[in-house]
């Protein structure tokens, strides 16, 4: 705990089974809670999605991969892309 906020530390692999978990686990206010990725080495697309939406909910993303943050950056753009789509 952290100033009021709940820390997390994740590490190696994120996959789509990790997932579901981390949503069953985070089922609250996301502006009280900090990931700390300084040690995710892999992340697939559904853990990319999870954490952009995180993001987008108000949880802070610390230590985030660079590439993890510039695919989270794409798949924003694909989204928005989709949503003007239609």
């Amino acid at each position: 705990m952290r100033q009021g906020f709940a820390v997390f530390t994740l590490s190696g692999h994120i996959k789509a089974e990790e997932v579901a978990e981390l949503k069953a686990l985070f089922d609250s206010d996301y502006r009280t809670i900090v990931l700390d990725l300084r040690d995710v080495r892999l992340a697939d697309r559904d853990a990319v999605k999870f954490l952009r939406d995180c993001e987008a909910h108000g949880m802070k993303l610390e230590n985030c991969p660079a590439y993890v943050r510039e695919w989270m950056e794409r798949e924003k753009e694909r989204r928005n892309v989709s949503q003007s789509d239609n």
